[in-house]
């Protein structure tokens, strides 16, 4: 039977070493992403708009849309209104439309829903934010709803802003 070869003691202790380091940084990794979803950290939305359309659902009249939506800046946003694109699966405009997200306090999260007439959710592709129609607070200047808008999408259909 052939024999076989084993490392030295202190060469396997070093390896053991920065095993354990490596797997301690992927855990830490994995729960940072777990714990951090679009409304995890007020850190990581600081003085933005984070938009995430998070659901899809297809109905008779047409596909309704579910965003949440969380407001990072410091003060209140009274109404919020974005000019919003909708492209359809051969990336073709299929309408232009406005959503109104309404009142949104500072740092809590809210969710939107927004009932698109005559298309199936499947026949959408695309949804872009084309840019704030009307962006009121008190506090606040109307570049606060543009200025470092970020967007995400949980559905197959692609968010850019």
């Amino acid at each position: 039977m052939p024999k076989t070869l084993q490392p030295p003691a202190r060469l396997h202790t070093k390896y053991r070493s920065a095993l354990i380091a490596a797997k301690n940084a992927l855990t830490a990794i994995a729960i940072a992403s777990i714990a951090t979803p679009l409304a995890a950290q007020e850190s990581d939305i600081e003085a933005v708009i984070a938009l995430e359309l998070n659901a899809i659902k297809t109905t008779e009249a047409g596909c309704t849309l579910s965003f949440m939506i969380i407001n990072g800046h410091g003060s209140a946003i009274d109404k919020l209104v974005y000019e919003t694109v909708l492209f359809d699966a051969a990336g073709q405009v299929d309408r232009l439309t406005l959503f109104d997200f309404g009142a949104l306090p500072p740092a809590r999260p809210r969710v939107r829903q927004f009932s698109v007439p005559g298309v199936a959710c499947e026949g959408l592709d695309m949804l872009l934010i084309n840019g704030a129609n009307t962006c009121e607070s008190a506090d606040l200047g109307p570049a606060a709803c543009e200025t470092g808008l970020t967007v995400s999408s949980r559905t197959e259909i692609e968010v850019q802003g």
